[in-house]
């Protein structure tokens, strides 16, 4: 059972009579009154009761179908034994206590104790206890989550994590407030969900007031403080140029798409990341909560319609991602990798597509378990070295078919990937692309018949190596070099169609997509098929210059070891 409790402290307390001759005065001061919220829903047993009373706060859960009479009993011999408690540490006091009446008002009429609390405890009634009235507010709007982030950044967007039950988050009031030390005085600095804090801002705390909305009906107010102060933000980052080229939305029918490895937490925070990875980078500037702050901005920043994201730590994908994109406008999909804590995430902007199916797959899994992968697996099984090598890897392939929401019918196949990262392990990731291909080809062809494909990724491949070679060329012969890069014990030989027409790196051979202290190289690509979208824009990538202010990366000015692709896409006519 989920137990919901709010307090409205800001708000007068009414003290007036009531009666029937009284009712229509009382309803013009129900919006005066603290609230006595009830969560109360068909499916659940219990309802809970919360309201606050001289200080003290009220929680009740109780069956819906008891009597009403039962709970205001237990109200009103909860409030006599505090106040004989007070009275008895009194000395002297001689004076007994009174029993405060409490009683359930609706619609002027006081209800029967023999009424189910279900039935009793209705939208607008009020309660009555001793002389304090309060306006019952039944499942209003109400925030089940409201936190701030650890670290604030000026110059950085401050997203709040906000979940809410009975409400809309887009609906809901917002208002952020700066601090003014030394005295605790706060200045209103914004009215939007999410906050950028300004250089003014710094070793200020922010508050933020939200009020949860579903259209016109509000419910209890939620306050949040931050629990540091904004600090200086590290100037320019390598993306800000980028985002000159992305400050509108690419305009419908156009659809700007994005792939980027962020970099997950539990490889950043490796002794082997900091002492020989990345020993360059300033250790502050590998801490999650730092490098969220420059993810999330850089997100921002690009417009995107339909990101696809490697490397995302579960932890990170709920507690940041998706409040912040969520505020941005994209909704998304998760798919973690087995026996690993980070995954793959897809998001996109609701204005635009609509979530219409997922067919994820752990790669080894589908290659001994589904018999579309028979062939291949019996090739592989030529090696038992190799094919145990295959089968120990947890890589996943996220596919989700979306739909254009102002075009409905046209659809588009996002494939997103991160195969086998090890540099001499060119045959397992060619045996990993097979099977995320053929899966593809099985989807499209069941699924969604005709439907483009958009395969983003870090493929981990240089444009040299069989992986470029077998989606640009639909076919890698059984003599390529990649099917013995781990040496004679695991070396095979197939010959592997992709099944789809040559694919085209929409983004071209960058120079560089990974750019560490001893690499730097081509890792990630964008593949579509040329016959049925084509290329509009592709944002440039930052320069070596920026790319080396800090050696390499990551740094205090870029997130990841990765640098993002994004690129506009437009669909042939």
């Amino acid at each position: 059972i989920l137990s919901i409790s709010f307090s409205v402290s800001l708000l007068p307390r009414c003290r007036l009579p009531f009666s029937s001759r009284t009712f229509t005065g009382a309803c013009r001061l129900l919006s005066r009154m603290e609230a006595a919220v009830v969560r109360c829903l068909p499916e659940e047993p219990k309802l809970t009761i919360s309201f606050c009373l001289d200080g003290s706060h009220k929680h009740m859960q109780r069956d819906q179908d008891e009597a009403l009479g039962k709970v205001l009993a237990r109200i009103s011999n909860s409030i006599l034994k505090k106040h004989t408690k007070a009275k008895k540490s009194k000395k002297n006091c001689s004076e007994a206590a009174e029993i405060p009446a409490v009683k359930l008002f609706f619609m002027g009429n006081e209800l029967p104790g023999t009424l189910p609390n279900s039935e009793a405890w209705q939208n607008g009634a009020v309660l009555q206890v001793g002389e304090v009235r309060y306006n019952v507010q039944r499942n209003p709007p109400t925030f089940t989550t409201a936190e701030l982030p650890v670290s604030l950044l000026a110059g950085f967007p401050v997203c709040p994590k906000l979940e809410i039950e009975f409400g809309n988050l887009q609906d809901c009031e917002f208002t952020w407030f700066r601090e003014n030390p030394p005295r605790t005085r706060w200045t209103p600095v914004g009215r939007e969900r999410v906050h950028v804090p300004s250089n003014q801002d710094i070793s200020c705390r922010l508050k933020l007031r939200c009020t949860p909305r579903d259209g016109s009906c509000s419910g209890p107010a939620k306050e949040l403080v931050s629990a540091g102060s904004v600090e200086a933000g590290p100037g320019v980052c390598t993306f800000d140029n980028r985002h000159m080229y992305t400050v509108k939305m690419a305009e419908w029918p156009a659809v700007r798409v994005m792939s980027y490895n962020i970099l997950a937490d539990i490889y950043a925070q490796t002794d082997l990341s900091k002492t020989v990875l990345y020993p360059y980078c300033a250790p502050y500037a590998l801490q999650l909560d730092y490098r969220q702050n420059l993810i999330k901005k850089e997100l921002a920043g690009y417009n995107a319609d339909i990101i696809c994201l490697q490397e995302v730590d579960k932890g990170v994908f709920v507690d940041s991602l998706i409040p912040a994109l969520d505020a941005f406008g994209l909704d998304g999909v998760f798919r973690v990798k087995e026996k690993q804590h980070e995954g793959l995430a897809c998001f996109y902007r609701r204005s635009k597509f609509r979530l219409l199916s997922s067919h994820d797959i752990m790669l080894s899994e589908a290659l001994t378990s589904d018999s579309i992968h028979a062939e291949l697996l019996e090739k592989v099984s030529a090696n038992s070295t190799l094919k145990d090598k295959v089968l120990r890897r947890s890589t996943s392939l996220q596919v989700t078919i979306l739909e254009d929401v102002i075009k409905p019918g046209r659809k588009v196949c996002v494939a997103n990937t991160h195969l086998y990262w090890h540099p001499q392990g060119g045959n397992v990731r060619l045996i990993q692309m097979g099977v995320a291909l053929k899966h593809l080809g099985h989807v499209i062809s069941e699924i969604a018949p005709g439907v483009p494909l958009v395969f983003c990724g870090d493929f981990n491949s240089t444009p040299n190596s069989g992986v470029f070679q077998l989606l640009s060329d639909s076919v890698i012969p059984q003599q390529h070099a990649d099917w013995s890069s781990s040496g004679p014990e695991e070396s095979c030989s197939i010959q592997l169609n992709s099944g789809f027409p040559p694919l085209l790196s929409a983004c071209g051979q960058p120079a560089y997509t990974n750019y560490v202290g001893g690499f730097h190289g081509c890792l990630d690509y964008i593949f579509i098929q040329p016959e049925r979208m084509q290329v509009e824009q592709v944002i440039p990538l930052p320069s070596l210059q920026e790319v080396t202010t800090y050696k390499a990366l990551p740094s205090v000015a870029h997130p990841s070891d990765h640098i993002a692709l994004v690129c506009d896409l437009q669909w042939n006519p």
